[in-house]
């Protein structure tokens, strides 16, 4: 089976990841336990519960929405369901254990760090954009290995993803009031840091039962020339 993570991308991803994670605590040691916006905050787009108008604000409502238990539910089911119907199960899994170990991060995060908006909401950093970051991560590296891209066309491929669908999150929740900006930037770092580790453990595991499954004397005995040969005909999924 195809990897989920092409290692044409490991490296690059990894620094990415490294990156990130630095990021990530670094802010959270800037602005924990606050209840105000920092200066950055203050310079890209104070947060207010009006902060945008019609139309914009309906669509600011829809994007936020895609972060909701409601709207999660049926983005990941529909990116799980191109998934195999692409027969790439393993992208599957990855999307779903991506955005669950970002979310969970991040909300581990917020009570570590303790920095709240309106009163007593824990914002940073913000499970909303770590969520669709991730699911984004995943889909480019399911449409870059399906393509056959490599490094030159890959990471932007990936970064490209990542920076819109972290971009429309964002925008939704500072606009909407929900977050401070660097709660956003927060939990974009938090789904770059996260979901290429996770990605490379599903492949580990998925290598693992394969060839587990694979070294079963009954299995080897039961596939004869004839199978082999069917098989060699067979596109490999995912």
């Amino acid at each position: 089976m195809s990897v989920v993570l092409p290692p044409s991308l490991r490296a690059w991803l990894g620094a990415i990841a490294a990156l990130a994670t630095l990021t990530v605590v670094v802010l959270g040691v800037l602005y924990a336990g606050h209840s105000r916006p920092g200066a950055v905050d203050g310079w890209i787009f104070p947060p207010t519960a009006d902060s945008v108008r019609p139309p914009w604000r309906g669509v600011a409502l829809t994007v936020d929405f895609l972060g909701e238990p409601g709207g999660a539910v049926v983005l990941v089911t529909a990116v799980v369901a191109g998934c195999l119907l692409l027969r790439c199960p393993r992208a599957a899994v990855a999307a779903v254990a991506g955005a669950g170990v970002a979310v969970g991060v991040a909300t581990l995060l917020k009570f570590l760090v303790g920095r709240t908006i309106h009163g007593d909401n824990l914002s940073y950093p913000s499970g909303h954009t770590a969520f669709v970051t991730a699911l984004a991560l995943v889909v480019a590296l399911l449409a870059a290995g399906r393509l056959g891209l490599g490094r030159t066309a890959g990471v932007p491929l990936v970064l490209a993803a990542v920076v819109v669908a972290g971009a429309a999150m964002g925008w939704a929740q500072v606009a909407l009031g929900a977050h401070y900006p660097t709660d956003v930037l927060g939990g974009w770092c938090t789904a770059l840091a996260v979901t290429p580790a996770t990605a490379w453990l599903v492949d580990r595991t998925a290598d693992r039962l394969g060839a587990r499954t694979h070294d079963r004397p009954g299995d080897r005995a039961a596939d004869g020339p004839g199978d082999r040969t069917a098989d060699s005909g067979r596109r490999e999924p995912c």
